[in-house]
């Protein structure tokens, strides 16, 4: 009686909730979002605002969320992020959709680490939302500059590659570098990685010395002469065989259906865009270390999975590079030969992103499956793992600081290397959070700063006090890239501390 027309007349109880008023996003040739029903605004309204991106530090062992940590603004948390774009899905405050400034800012400062998709409890994967909210973005349209540069840095490596020589030198020259940094988009407070002066596609064959202490080592459980000289005749089309003799075409069917008599088994080593030519000393150690366990090693065709395009968001292209992955991979993998990646990133995009790219391909998830890190293969069970075949070498009194990458973290976890490591003897400490360069991410102009605050998170206040003999050990290519430009520090990579060991 006294405020008529409230009670007779209220507002639904749901008119001012967010989600009924959000409409629907469906897929259009990106993500396909299949765990929310092909909505993008389903999918973002995951989050509930529950809060642990906030919450989590590198100090509790938190890997969520750099950005947020580094600035301490609601806006670079992942809820921040949620939160715009649930805006831009039901059209109030956000009301310039994917070209909105509102949905530009707030991506911005994502790294696309990955780790809100495992540590969320929401399951909030903010990084495939950002690669979508670029998708549709600049479909059709002229992008930044870096996405050119950084996200076609393996077609623009491959290239280079013969050059290596010639270009390095140039490009260490620090008024050329600069200009190229400028022009790139970068900041040019940052260095042009080397490029390796011989890819492992072009070397195709393990450096003597490793090879032959790990022969030496492993000789009982090695293939006799003879064997050795039939898997050489039977190359894999476009690969090479364990020896790094040339390959011949037409000969693929005789060698996979030679790996169900062959007493060693077989693994296919991917040497990567950033292995292949950046860091060839992984790949060849890698293979070191997988002789020395007893397999025959088989190299394919170089082929990339997209990680640089998928960053940028630039997903049809990503499809484009992972049908012909799956083209490459797939013979094998249905003849039982198990992939080992060696970029932690990489390995992560055949077991998610590429269930996700290419989600109707049947190929996806046996090639998805059949795809290890080295700790998860030398681990497994026979007759995937080396079981007995392997006498590993020993690690006792090594102290391994360890940078895990978040996308490793995220997807295949870590696990398998800690129990690895400590069983044979080192002592190991694993930092938590992002290095902070991420890619793409630390290298674009306007992230310089955040991607060192990250990176003062854990990664260099770990170096700067750790003792000499300590070795650093970083799978991903962007963490050593990281510390060797922030911290002056080199580190390696798992195959490499094995076959150091062998």
């Amino acid at each position: 009686l006294l405020n008529p027309g409230v009670l007779v007349a209220p507002r639904p109880l749901d008119a001012d909730l967010r989600r009924p008023q959000a409409l629907p996003l469906p897929k259009v040739r990106g993500f396909a979002l299949d765990h929310d029903g092909g909505d993008f605004t389903k999918a973002v309204h995951r989050c509930v605002g529950v809060g642990k991106c906030r919450a989590d530090n590198t100090a509790s062992g938190g890997f969520m969320c750099p950005s947020y940590l580094a600035t301490g603004d609601e806006k670079d948390s992942t809820r921040g992020r949620a939160r715009v774009l649930q805006e831009m899905a039901n059209g109030t405050l956000v009301t310039g959709g994917w070209q909105s400034p509102e949905v530009q800012e707030s991506l911005d400062l994502c790294l696309s680490c990955k780790a809100c998709a495992s540590d969320c409890p929401a399951g909030v994967d903010m990084a495939a939302y950002k690669s979508e909210a670029l998708f549709r973005r600049y479909e059709g349209r002229m992008r930044p500059v870096t996405h050119y540069v950084l996200g076609w840095l393996p077609r623009w490596a491959r290239l280079a590659s013969p050059f290596a020589r010639i270009l390095n030198p140039l490009l260490q020259w620090r008024p050329l570098q600069r200009l190229v940094l400028w022009a790139g988009g970068m900041d040019a407070r940052r260095s042009v990685p080397r490029f390796a002066d011989v890819s492992f596609s072009r070397s195709r064959r393990t450096p003597r010395g490793l090879r032959d202490r790990a022969l030496a080592r492993s000789s009982r459980n090695q293939p006799t002469q003879n064997s050795r000289a039939g898997l050489e005749t039977a190359a894999l089309e476009g690969g090479t065989s364990t020896s790094g003799l040339p390959t011949t075409r037409g000969l693929r069917d005789r060698a996979l259906a030679r790996s169900s008599r062959n007493p060693a088994p077989r693994v296919l080593v991917w040497a990567d865009s950033f292995s292949d030519n950046f860091s060839p000393s992984i790949a060849h150690a890698s293979v070191a270390v997988l002789e020395a366990a007893g397999y025959e090693v088989v190299t394919p065709k170089p082929v990339c999975c997209g990680l640089t395009w998928i960053t940028t968001g630039q997903l049809t292209a990503a499809r484009a590079k992972l049908s012909a992955l799956l083209d490459e991979f797939t013979p094998y993998v249905d003849a039982g030969v198990p992939i080992l990646g060696l970029e932690p990133s990489c390995t992560a995009v055949l077991r998610s992103d590429l269930l996700e790219l290419l989600p109707d391909d049947p190929r996806s998830a046996r090639v998805a499956a059949a795809t290890h890190t080295l700790a998860e293969l030398l681990a497994a069970p026979e007759p995937i793992g080396p079981g007995a075949r392997w006498s590993p070498p020993r690690l006792d009194g090594t102290d391994v600081l360890v940078q895990p990458h978040c996308h490793q973290h995220a997807v295949m976890g870590f696990d398998a290397d800690t129990r690895l490591l400590e069983g044979l003897g080192a002592s190991v400490t694993a930092l938590a959070g992002c290095c902070g360069l991420a890619g793409n991410f630390g290298m674009e102009k306007g992230h310089y700063e955040v991607s060192v605050a990250v990176a003062e998170n854990a990664l260099l206040p770990a170096l700067r006090t750790r003792a000499s003999e300590t070795v650093f050990l970083a799978d991903g290519f962007s963490c050593r890239t990281q510390a060797d430009q922030l911290g002056a520090t080199r580190g390696i990579h798992l195959a490499e501390l094995l076959a150091e060991a062998l």
